[in-house]
């Protein structure tokens, strides 16, 4: 049955295919963006860790389940001490990861595949061991505050040299590092092997942009900008930097949670940064042509800010400032809590600028089926393709993949290791993931069952509806987003979440999802008959299966399911 609902698809898709509203959304605005962790996504060495000759041999299997462009987190030189978002050479491969052929090569793949390659950029900081960091410790021409730099004060009551400020790393501890050699404090908002860039200097904003103008040259289609609301730090004309307030959120003075982040975060350096790289990308696509190159901005920061990061009124910024709402669910929340979150966004985003985006996990936070338990799975993963947008799904969510315990390891000793484990591909050793005897970290103990392979060949596992809902996005009533008709959304009871897409007059689909753990019955949702197209695990119903919305219907527990009408048949 589920071959026949292919079928349908792209017999709509065929029908319409010079449809005006099709032509309407550019390539980011309703796509299918997936992120890989490269250690983990598939090794092709046999050394136990992730590489690109890896992901390059699992682009097919993107194309199969409807990923319009993969994000990959970093793949730059650098010496791991946070899984190389401590970058030492920011236009080289490194070698655990492959060469730049083999980034080519894959590059050449994906875009043959019609898949767009999407790159971790991380211009807050770099590594300590990077080159320029080593040259502005030493005063070199040009690069003497190429990083943030001050000498500190003096304790009135110790004589002791003290930090600048009283500001708190993100990973905790001071924000400022005393360097012998030069004699100064430096800035870091993360590790202290993570010097921050002074996006003050000129100097780097130019060197920053050339790495962006290399990988775009070799074949780039986007950048996921990493950190983005620490990339300005207010600093007075004299030098100083003021000390942050209390926020009355922690006891803990070495917290990040400490103090307001006044001066450290959200500041309007970082929107004329990020405006900056927006006309360049635009500049750039009208020299040379081609499709939007797309800005991705990781910012955990409140909608209003994330609106001036798309566009202020005067500069355009990121297209897509991630939507991390959904990401606080669990295994209580109800379909009330679904809308309260897709509404803040929708009130504040949607309204100012037609843009929308939903995320469910990444590799810094714990993964879907361990937050919300494993048969949400699917309904989370119907609800972020049925909404409007585009959705981002990270590596292994697609088939319902859990955290997994993790020990301390040679390679890594991260409390966020459990999420990143090596991706499930076949119930054979090691998941498939790799012919050599030992995994970076340890694969799942389930990955017998939740694997790629296996859910293949299920009618209605996570992986079908996956590839189910990336189907439907290709639809015109998918489409037509951009139309305030043209969707809908809400909830309809307390544990039932509702999303109607429509193309005026061709067709429209509904989507229930039944987030409670007892049957729900809904009276008079439309005064209309609909049919069965896609169905959860454990639905009673049958694809085909006619439904008359003006009676009483019914959900079972935990059931989702996908109906669809069309102008001919309504």
């Amino acid at each position: 049955m589920l071959s026949q609902l292919l079928l349908l698809f792209t017999a709509v898709l065929l029908c319409c295919g010079n449809c005006a509203f099709a032509t309407t959304v550019d390539w980011w605005e309703s796509a299918t963006l997936y992120q890989i962790y490269p250690r983990s996504f598939m090794d092709s060495d046999g050394d136990g860790v992730g590489d690109l000759n890896g992901i390059t041999s699992r682009l097919e299997y993107l194309k199969e389940i409807g990923v319009t462009a993969t994000w990959l987190s970093p793949i730059f030189e650098s010496p791991m001490a946070d899984m190389g978002y401590d970058v030492s050479n920011f236009t080289n491969i490194d070698p655990l990861f492959g060469t730049m052929e083999d980034f080519d090569v894959m590059i050449a793949k994906a875009h043959k595949l019609g898949l767009k390659i999407i790159l971790d950029f991380v211009p807050n900081h770099s590594s300590d061991e990077c080159e320029w960091f080593q040259k502005s410790i030493r005063r070199e021409d040009g690069y003497d505050d190429f990083y943030m730099w001050e000498d500190g004060k003096i304790d009135s009551q110790t004589g002791e040299r003290v930090p600048p400020s009283n500001w708190v790393s993100v990973f905790s501890g001071s924000m400022w590092t005393w360097n012998e050699q030069r004699q100064q404090y430096y800035l870091h908002q993360f590790l202290a092997k993570q010097p921050d860039l002074n996006f003050s200097n000129p100097m780097v904003r130019e060197y920053m942009q050339a790495v962006l103008q290399f990988w775009v040259d070799r074949g780039v289609d986007g950048f996921r900008i990493d950190a983005v609301p620490h990339i300005g730090e207010k600093q007075y004309a004299n030098g100083t930097y003021p000390d942050e307030p209390r926020s009355g959120w922690s006891d803990d003075p070495n917290s990040y949670n400490y103090h307001d982040h006044i001066y450290t975060k959200d500041q309007p350096l970082t929107l004329e940064v990020v405006y900056e790289w927006r006309k360049f990308f635009d500049e750039y696509k009208n020299q040379n042509g081609g499709d939007t190159i797309a800005l991705i901005a990781e910012a955990y920061s409140s909608v209003d800010v994330l609106s001036d990061y798309i566009n202020n009124g005067t500069h355009a910024g990121t297209q897509i400032p991630m939507n991390f709402n959904l990401m606080s669910l669990d295994s209580h929340s109800t379909a009330r809590n679904v809308e309260q979150l897709t509404k803040v966004w929708m009130d504040t985003i949607w309204e100012r600028h037609h843009s929308a985006n939903w995320v469910l996990g990444n590799h810094d936070n714990d993964r879907l089926a361990t937050r919300m338990s494993q048969r949400k799975v699917y309904l989370m993963t119907m609800l972020v393709h049925a909404l409007p947008g585009t959705s981002v799904t990270y590596y292994g969510e697609e088939i319902g993949m859990s955290n997994v315990d993790t020990e301390c390891t040679e390679v890594s000793c991260e409390d966020r290791d459990p999420e990143r484990t090596p991706m499930q591909w076949t119930n054979s050793a090691h998941a498939g993931f790799t012919t050599g005897p030992t995994t970076w970290l340890p694969v799942s103990s389930d990955y017998e069952v939740i694997n790629v392979a296996t859910e293949r060949g299920v009618a209605r596992s996570t992986l079908q509806i996956f590839k189910g809902m990336t189907k439907l996005k290709q639809t015109p009533a998918f489409k037509a987003f951009k139309d305030d008709n043209g969707f809908s959304f809400g909830a309809v009871s307390e544990q039932v979440f509702q999303v109607v897409r429509t193309a005026v007059k061709r067709e429209e689909y509904r989507i229930l999802i039944n987030m409670g753990n007892s049957i729900e019955y809904l009276y008079g949702l439309a005064n209309q008959t609909m049919e069965y197209v896609l169905l959860s695990p454990y639905s009673p119903h049958s694809y085909g299966e006619k439904v008359d919305l003006s009676q009483r219907i019914y959900l079972m527990p935990f059931e989702a399911v996908v109906l669809y009408s069309s102008a001919e048949s309504s």
